[in-house]
Formats: C-alpha cells, structure tokens, sequence
C-alpha cells in the first residue's frame, strides 16, 4: 500500500488530488496539509511513503521546506506540484532530491501517470536483491517507455511485470512451470499465470502439458526462439 500526504494550499486543489488518488490501486491518504508547519505535524503523526508538496505554502516556501524534510523524514519520497514555472526552482528541487516536477494546472491522466511511474519504481526497488546495469537502465529509462507501451496493453498486464517475466523465463531454458516463475519473479501463482497466459497469447510463450512420475499433468512454459 502506497501512503501518500498532500501539502496544498488550497483546499480544493488538495481536495482532487485526495480524488485522483483514491483512483489509483493501494493507495491511500494519510492525510491533507495547508501549510509547512501543518505538513510537518502530518508527516510527524502518519508514516507517509510519498508527499505532494506545493512550492506556495503561505508560511514556508516547499523549496525551503524540502531540505528540513529529507533530513527529519529520510524515507520519504516528495513529488513537487506548483503554479511556479522559474527555471531556478526546478533547478533547486532536483538538487535536493525530487522524484518529480508537476506544474499547475495538472490533469488527472498527468497525474496518474506520474503516481503510477513512481509507485512502478518503488516495487522494482523493493522486489530486487540485487541490481544489475539492466536493471539500471530499465529503472531509469523503462520506467518512462512503460507508460507509453501500457496504453496498448491489456487490462492487468503491467510492462514493467511482463518485462520482468520475460527475464526469469530468459533463465528455463527447458522450460518452466508456474510454481516456478512464480518463486523467481516474487508473485504469485495467480500473477505468474496471467503473464505467462498472456506471453502464450501473442505467442512469445508456447505451453506444453507434461505428465510427472504421479502421472497428474502439468503445465510448463517454453520461450519461443526466433530464427532471425
């Protein structure tokens, strides 16, 4: 579950945000501020993964607010949505470190993506072990090439899960069950299945039905080589 607080101004902007974010699945607001003290009480009484924090606090800029964060809440992620369009800020919130720069006004397709490329990033991190320079690359560039490829994918296939199946099936060369895949990849039997399914669908898979020494039949999948 991903827990995300609001620091906005405006009640009605903070007020579509709480929306758009109900929207997204396991999701959850902790919690609305109005200003930068209010933000710290939040973020002090409610563990928050993500802020969305606007520069324009009447009390306290975000920009300034944003190094007293990072110190006293170290495992918290911000995303900066703000009206202010000054190079410098921009400038200024990547130094401190930002996983994103919404400017005002935001439509909910924006936003969600950007809620979405964050949450997407924070499952690889955390499902990984261990990185390679693959892994790098599809953190930093996949991430942004997976919005644009889940357009046309259907309903329940991420990119960045069936990229990550592919891989594992990369490492069967005799093929693969989906108890297998299922414990290399970290999902479970149902998830494995459904991209499994769906790489035998537009034929990157081809499944077999095998009989085991109990002679009960199993289903094992098998990449599909090109001959180019």
């Amino acid at each position: 579950m991903l827990r995300v607080a609001i620091a906005e101004d405006d009640f009605r902007i903070a007020d579509i945000q709480e929306k758009f974010l109900l929207k997204i699945e396991e999701t959850e607001v902790v919690g609305k501020a109005f200003n930068a003290e209010q933000t710290i009480e939040l973020l002090r009484e409610n563990q928050a993964d993500l802020l969305l924090l606007d520069i324009y606090l009447p009390d306290q800029t975000g920009i300034d607010l944003l190094p007293n964060l990072k110190q006293e809440f170290r495992d918290l992620d911000v995303i900066l949505i703000t009206a202010a369009r000054e190079k410098e800020l921009l400038e200024r919130a990547l130094k401190i470190g930002v996983e994103n720069y919404l400017i005002k006004p935001v439509s909910a397709e924006k936003f969600t993506e950007a809620i979405k490329k964050y949450k997407k990033k924070k499952e690889m991190l955390q499902s990984a072990e261990e990185i390679d320079q693959t892994f790098v690359e599809l953190f930093f560039q996949g991430i942004h090439e997976a919005s644009a490829a889940e357009k046309q994918l259907p309903s329940g296939i991420d990119p960045l899960t069936l990229e990550k199946i592919t891989k594992v099936m990369n490492q069967f060369h005799k093929g693969a069950s989906i108890e297998e895949v299922s414990e290399a990849m970290g999902a479970s039997r149902t998830t494995a299945r459904r991209y499994l399914e769906y790489l035998v669908s537009i034929q990157r898979l081809r499944a077999e039905l095998e009989y085991g020494i109990v002679g009960r039949p199993e289903r094992k999948y098998y990449l599909i080589v090109s001959e180019e």
